[in-house]
């Protein structure tokens, strides 16, 4: 089991920047596959960017080009860079967790559903 801490939330303009952080713990010794996912008030969550247990990520289309996931596995952190914010990217952003499966892909950003481990959450509110 592994337990996800988000940090990093606020309050920005559009156009500015946020990092969001997520600190794992507990056995952090497994390969994982790792996600970011935002819900936003009144809407469904939905996938932000997916890390697979080497650490690459593919995002959303929504995001594309504006967000980069990076990590630091001697902290066992991920991060969420997140640069020129717009609005409707304003929600709680989460990350989760799941054992990468053998010989299969991890799950897709749009699979909420298969990531077991969920953080608490961090809110994002960007002001136009």
């Amino acid at each position: 089991q592994v337990q996800l801490v988000e940090s990093g939330g606020g309050s920005v303009q559009a156009g500015g920047s946020l990092r969001l952080s997520c600190v794992a713990s507990g056995n952090t010794n497994r390969r994982y596959c790792m996600g970011w996912f935002r819900q936003a008030p009144g809407k469904q969550r939905e996938g932000v960017a997916r890390i697979n247990s080497d650490g690459f990520a593919i995002y959303a289309d929504a995001v594309k080009g504006r967000f980069t996931n990076s990590k630091d596995s001697a902290k066992n952190t991920l991060y969420l860079d997140m640069n020129s914010l717009k609005p409707e990217d304003t929600a709680v952003y989460y990350c989760a967790a799941t054992v990468a499966p053998v010989a299969r892909p991890c799950p897709r950003v749009d699979q909420p559903e298969r990531f077991n481990y969920w953080g608490q959450g961090t809110r994002v509110t960007v002001s136009s």
